[in-house]
């Protein structure tokens, strides 16, 4: 072998273990996660969330650490996970919906944080303004002002005779009043009362009280707006619901699938995806106070035909062909 292909094939083998130290000193990013929901609706938008960040080439254990809490609704599980989290001194945290978005906010105003929340952030003080957030929060909402008529024209669409539509609302649920407020707002050219089915306790026997009260004078028809709470006790509201032959639009599809009559509403896997573009950026050095709040784009309508047959509801084919998705 001559001198010189000697030397360059010894500087090739050489590179080999610095390539591989290089690999191994990677920085790892931290990221902490705290998602006010019960374990499956946590993993089922968890998931795409996940996947984002892998598109965006950000894997564990490569250059990503996420430490990830449920807290199952629980505000004194919040509070306690958001300090443990805040304690791991994250590079960014990814906070959803509200409750789990107030936790956070009480005990950093440093680290970035991205939100996804049906909560008007600006209303509730958690950035300046959509443009331009000016603190350490930013991210994307899960309400759009358009929603309350939708759950309306719906309602009448699948039964023309509904003129009561009982309305959930928590009592502690601050985003309940602004939820009641819109549909109140719209329900006038629909020929509907709305009624406003305030619980005081967010406990299943309170949700049966005011469903069962409502459901005692005919015509009625529910909206369920979005709600940590709801989606909890999802299967209690959907059997009371259909017990009481009650035409329903949920929030969520969760509720379709597990036999309500219908939903709409944001994407919410399409929400969480996005929301890892934000993590992105600000892992990239982008500070949360200029990244603008984001409003939903995708809108989700969901029908489950097995259940308007069950009720007795014959389903308008215009309906049925503008609906993402039919449930047979």
């Amino acid at each position: 072998m001559r001198r010189r292909e000697f030397i360059a094939l010894l500087g090739v083998s050489a590179a080999w273990p610095l390539a591989g130290r290089a690999e191994q000193l990677q920085v790892v990013r931290r990221v902490g996660v705290l998602i006010s929901a019960d374990e499956s609706e946590a993993s089922r938008r968890f998931e795409p969330f996940r996947d984002g960040l892998v598109q965006l080439g950000w894997s564990e254990p490569r250059n990503l650490r996420l430490d990830y809490r449920v807290t199952h609704g629980s505000r004194d599980l919040a509070d306690a996970y958001a300090r443990e989290l805040i304690g791991l001194a994250p590079d960014a945290i990814f906070a959803s919906p509200g409750p789990a978005v107030e936790a956070v906010r009480r005990f950093t105003s440093t680290i970035p944080v991205v939100f996804t929340t049906s909560t008007d952030p600006v209303a509730a003080g958690y950035v300046q303004s959509y443009a331009h957030p000016g603190s350490n929060l930013t991210g994307f909402t899960q309400f759009e002002t358009s929603i309350p008529s939708k759950y309306l024209q719906l309602l009448k669409d699948v039964a023309p005779q509904v003129t009561r539509v009982g309305v959930l609302r928590s009592e502690i649920i601050a985003q309940g009043r602004r939820d009641y407020a819109a549909v109140e707002a719209a329900a006038r050219p629909f020929g509907i009362t709305p009624i406003d089915l305030l619980h005081h306790e967010d406990a299943p026997a309170e949700l049966e009280r005011v469903i069962t009260a409502f459901a005692r004078e005919p015509g009625g028809g529910l909206i369920v707006p979005p709600g940590n709470l709801y989606s909890e006790h999802h299967e209690l509201i959907i059997a009371l619901a259909n017990q009481f032959h009650l035409p329903t639009v949920y929030f969520d599809r969760l509720f379709a699938d597990a036999g309500g009559l219908m939903s709409y509403g944001v994407d919410l896997i399409d929400i969480w995806r996005r929301a890892a573009s934000y993590l992105d950026r600000i892992l990239k050095g982008e500070k949360p106070g200029d990244l603008p709040v984001q409003a939903p784009t995708k809108f989700q309508l969901v029908i489950n035909l097995k259940t308007a047959k069950t009720l007795g509801i014959d389903v308008p084919l215009g309906l049925s062909a503008a609906a993402d998705e039919l449930i047979e």
